[in-house]
């Protein structure tokens, strides 16, 4: 198995504006000649750009690991690695616009996706971004008094539980949530589900919190605890699923083998034990329990809940998603499943970080 131990400012630097074009047009087209590339982007929006300047391209992406080679001279062939589709800059809300059936993403795993995630994938203006952040996390709960503590964990689970659910369809609203928390109520004309949903991630919150020592990496043991909280006495089946799974509004397919997904959650849990940032760990924890989907159900919950069972034992500031927009999320997370490219999604995760570090006091 090909690993790839580069950094992204390493990657990045090598990406122009116009080696992005070289990858979109890949992505919507594999397999093309220089001249193919050359026409490609001559005739789309972006200006005119030489058949020497794609050539020229081409080279230093393949020699960066971002493509791969096939054949000699004029019959010599383009594709985008794994590595080259995790740093492809796509529009999410552009990609989804379009019916699933009529997107140019994969309909299959690729297997090939996991092992190529590089030793770190934020850059060194996003990594100076979420340090910021914790700093001020940490400025803002290093002297807090128990009654506090209490008061800003209880605010970060309900809106977390709340906003977490929405996510996935919950109906509840954040008042309706926060008297169930505090007070056990339930909201009136919802089926009880969906008030199992909520109390089961604060569960799993308090479980992750509880336990820090059991989450400083993923492995497959500390996802299946937390996936039993988050599905208890919803009708879901608990461990590694042996059914195939759909997503819905999306083409890809996830895997449908037991042996293969056993051995995709391997890679997922390697792949997080290699990163160097706890904040890497959390968003490619979030991002490969997604696209795995290990489970009959319950899948975008347990990776959300990871990530933060990974943050908090880093002591680094945990997520509530409070702020994100719903189908933001959806895009993002379809433009990883279908393209593998985790951009959009980073954004996304810094965004939702730089807000939770500076708007909560929970540790």
């Amino acid at each position: 198995m090909i690993r790839f131990l580069v950094s992204y400012d390493t990657i990045m630097r090598k990406m122009t504006r116009n080696q992005q074009r070289i990858i979109v047009s890949l992505l919507q087209r594999d397999r093309q000649s220089s001249s193919s590339i050359h026409a490609s982007l001559s005739a789309t929006e972006g200006g005119a750009i030489s058949l020497v300047t794609v050539k020229r391209a081409l080279s230093a992406m393949a020699d960066a690991g971002l493509l791969a080679v096939s054949g000699a001279g004029p019959a010599t062939l383009y594709s985008v690695t794994p590595l080259g589709r995790l740093f492809a800059d796509i529009d999410p809300a552009a990609y989804v616009a379009l019916e699933p059936d009529m997107r140019y993403g994969l309909s299959h795993y690729n297997f090939g996706l996991l092992p190529a995630i590089p030793d770190d994938i934020f850059s060194a203006a996003e990594h100076e971004t979420l340090d910021a952040a914790t700093g001020e996390y940490l400025r803002r709960t290093s002297d807090l008094s128990k009654t506090v503590q209490k008061k800003e964990l209880e605010r970060l689970v309900i809106e977390l539980s709340w906003k977490s659910s929405k996510i996935e369809g919950n109906t509840y609203t954040l008042l309706d949530t926060e008297k169930l928390i505090l007070e056990g109520k339930e909201a009136a004309g919802h089926d009880k589900s969906e008030a199992i949903m909520i109390l089961n991630h604060k569960d799993a919150f308090t479980f992750a919190h509880e336990h820090r020592d059991l989450f400083r990496t993923l492995t497959r043991p500390n996802m299946e605890k937390l996936h039993e909280i988050l599905v208890k006495n919803l009708g879901v089946g608990t461990g590694l699923r042996v059914r195939p799974v759909g997503v819905i509004g999306s083409r890809y397919r996830p895997l449908d083998v037991p042996q293969q997904i056993a051995e995709a959650v391997a890679d997922v849990c390697d792949a997080v034990a290699r990163l160097s940032s706890p904040y890497a760990k959390a968003l490619v924890a979030l991002l490969g329990i997604s696209y795995i989907q290990p489970f009959e159900d319950g899948n975008k919950r347990t990776g959300r809940l990871m990530a933060n069972a990974l943050l908090l034992s880093h002591n680094l500031a945990p997520l509530s998603y409070r702020s994100v927009d719903e189908e933001s999320y959806r895009a993002a997370m379809l433009v990883f499943y279908e393209l593998n490219s985790l951009e959009a999604f980073k954004r996304l995760f810094v965004s939702q970080y730089d807000f939770a570090a500076r708007n909560y006091a929970a540790r």
